[in-house]
Formats: structure tokens, C-alpha cells, sequence
């Protein structure tokens, strides 16, 4: 019987292992580089500089509406959040990019609120003027709030501002951002002044004053040189403030109100609220030149020769000094607006700070 061979296992091969690898290999680092590559795809660039959009959701009687529902739509994208009011009506949306948005709010039993084109910018801390929602059954039909519209909100706020409760302090706004006026608002907003109680009453007293003082003598005594003196400093007022508030703001295109600021050092706000004396906010929103003030003084200087004596009136070198005292005291009035008026007007909002 003979042997048989035993069986032989294959001689181990190195150079079939080496091409296995350099297949294999390549393969692995290229799925590899894919995979890096998908991550990094879907990785989202980094958001610019986020801001702050909040508000306060009350009824027409300024009690507050709680879970209420806010929708924050960016108008490019139709992207959307939303967000509920708390207990005390508050609410906001963190971490917004900046851009134009329309904001919705509904709550049961209201009627729904919509502003539309909401520019919000880098860093901002956006805050909506009052919303005030009105009863369903009686403002269902409204679909959306202008620009006019908004404008009538703030203004119906600022005609209840009074210094210690009684002198009118209608032409501050305390929201930075508030919506331009249109001209029958502004010629409204002078003819409100030009009417209001308190001012005939102070144009009583300097009418007195001015007779106790004999100023003005070409008028001459007794009631009818007083009644004459009331005329003229009350023509002057109206003068003014339908040039330098209305007429010329109208057609220059520019905003009369002062924009209380209420943020920053006290020197940065010092120079602001000076410099509003010579500046001033256009309708579109950009600073600018305050032709409107200045004008608006010297058209009524000018107007005022018409009815004061011949011996009272002043040459144009008296005009021009009077504009310069104008400018240094209106900047004096613009610092206690700044700093003081806030504190001991009655009726203003809420203080919302402009952004720098």
C-alpha cells in the first residue's frame, strides 16, 4: 500500500496582499473624504449678528392679553415663528436675523393685528409700538395696520403727554423707531397745540407781563392794548409752529418731533439732544439738516412786522440775533427733554431706547 501525499496549503503570497491593500485603501480614504465632505455641506454658515424683537399685547383699555399668539414672518424667505404672550401680555423672538418681517397677532375674542414691513436691523432691540386689539364683533373687517395707521396710534399717545399734568409736551416721541407722519397729521398735530387750554392760558400771562412791562407801547394801555398784546404773541406762536411743525416739514419732507434717546453717557446724550436743534429726522428715517426749525423762525419774524408797532419792529440784523437766541434756547430746551421732562411727564409711555 502506498503512502498518499498529504495534502499541500498554498504558499502565502505577499504580492497578492500589497494589491489588496492598495485597492482597498484608496477606497477607504475616498469614502472618508465623502463623508467629510456631506458634513461639511450641511453645516450652516454662521448667522449675522442677531437681534431682539419684543412687545406687550393689550385690549383697547391697555389691560394686557396673555397667551396670545405671535407670528414672525421674514418677507424674503416666508419663513416663520411663532411665539404666546405671557401673563402680563409680553412677549419676543431672540436670535433675529436682520431684515424686513410681517407680524401677526391673534388672540380668541380679538380681532387679529398685522404690521407689515418691519425693518429690523443688526444687533437691534426692536420694540413694536402698543398693540391694542380690539373686540372681534367689532373689528373683524380690519386686515392690516398701515403705516399711516401706526402713525395715528403714536400720536394719539402723544397728545396726552403733559408736564406736571398740564403743559402740553405733544411733539416728543418716546419710541425711536416711531412711523413717520404724513402731512395731515403734522398740520393735526399743530392745529391740537395752536388749541389746546394751557395754550391760551400762557399766552395770557406773557401778554400780561409784556403790558406790566409796557413793552410793546405802541399798543397802549387798558384792556385793548392788552387784548392787542394777546393778539400778537399768539399770532406768533401759531406762526411758528405752523411753519416750523407743519407747513415746512410738509414740504421738506421732515419729521417735527423730538426723538428722546434716554440711553448712553450723559455727554453723548448732552450733544444728541442738542444737535436736534439743527438736526433733524427725515420721513425716510435718515438725519438731516433742520431747514424746517430754522425757517420756520425766521418766516415768523418776518410775518410777525405785519402787526407790531412800527417803534418794536426789528431790522434784519435784530431778525438774524433773534434766530441765534432761537437755536440757543431751543438747544436749552432740548437738554431738559433729554434729562428732566421725562421724569415729570404724565401720560408718556414706557421708555424704549434707541439703538446707538
Amino acid at each position: 500500500m502506498g503512502c498518499a501525499k498529504p495534502r499541500c496549503t498554498p504558499p502565502f503570497q505577499p504580492r497578492l496582499l500589497c494589491v489588496l491593500l492598495l485597492l482597498i485603501v484608496p477606497c477607504e480614504i475616498d469614502l472618508l473624504a465623502q463623508q467629510h465632505a456631506a458634513t461639511s455641506a450641511i453645516q450652516l454658515p454662521d448667522a449675522p449678528s442677531a437681534s431682539v424683537l419684543s412687545g406687550t399685547v393689550t385690549d383697547i383699555d391697555e389691560a394686557t392679553i396673555s397667551n396670545a399668539q405671535i407670528t414672525l414672518e421674514e418677507g424674503e424667505t416666508k419663513n416663520f415663528r411663532t411665539t404666546r404672550s405671557d401673563d402680563t401680555g409680553a412677549f419676543s423672538f431672540l436670535a433675529v436675523a436682520p431684515g424686513r418681517y410681517f407680524v401677526r397677532i391673534t388672540a380668541p375674542g380679538f380681532a387679529s393685528w398685522k404690521i407689515e414691513d418691519v425693518l429690523i436691523h443688526a444687533g437691534e432691540n426692536f420694540v413694536l409700538p402698543p398693540i391694542l386689539l380690539g373686540v372681534e364683533s367689532i373689528r373683524s373687517t380690519v386686515d392690516a395696520i398701515t403705516q399711516e395707521d401706526l402713525a395715528e396710534q403714536q400720536i394719539s399717545v402723544e397728545v396726552k403727554q403733559r408736564i406736571l399734568g398740564v403743559l402740553p409736551n405733544f411733539y416728543v416721541s418716546y419710541i425711536p423707531n416711531a412711523a413717520p407722519l404724513t402731512r395731515k397729521q403734522k398740520f393735526k398735530l399743530a392745529i391740537k397745540v395752536t388749541v389746546d387750554p394751557v395754550t391760551f392760558l400762557t399766552t395770557g400771562v406773557t401778554a400780561g407781563i409784556e403790558q406790566a412791562q409796557n413793552d410793546f407801547s405802541g399798543y397802549g394801555e387798558g384792556f385793548e392794548g392788552y387784548a392787542k398784546r394777546y393778539g400778537a404773541t399768539y399770532g406768533t406762536r401759531v406762526a411758528s409752529t405752523f411753519f416750523g411743525a407743519a407747513l415746512l416739514p410738509s414740504l421738506l419732507h421732515q419729521d417735527p418731533r423730538y426723538f428722546y434717546r434716554g440711553k448712553g453717557r450723559i455727554v453723548t446724550r448732552a450733544l444728541y439732544a442738542v444737535s436736534t436743534v439743527v438736526i433733524c429726522k427725515g420721513d425716510n428715517g435718515h438725519w438731516q439738516p433742520n431747514y424746517s426749525n430754522v425757517l420756520g423762525n425766521l418766516a415768523a419774524g418776518g410775518l410777525s412786522s405785519l402787526y407790531y408797532p412800527d417803534s418794536d419792529r426789528h431790522d434784519a440784523q435784530v431778525t438774524v440775533d433773534n434766530i441765534l437766541i432761537g437755536v440757543g434756547t431751543g438747544a436749552i430746551g432740548t437738554l431738559f427733554q433729554e434729562f428732566l421732562l421725562k421724569h415729570i411727564t404724565h401720560g408718556a409711555p414706557p421708555t424704549q431706547p434707541s439703538h446707538p
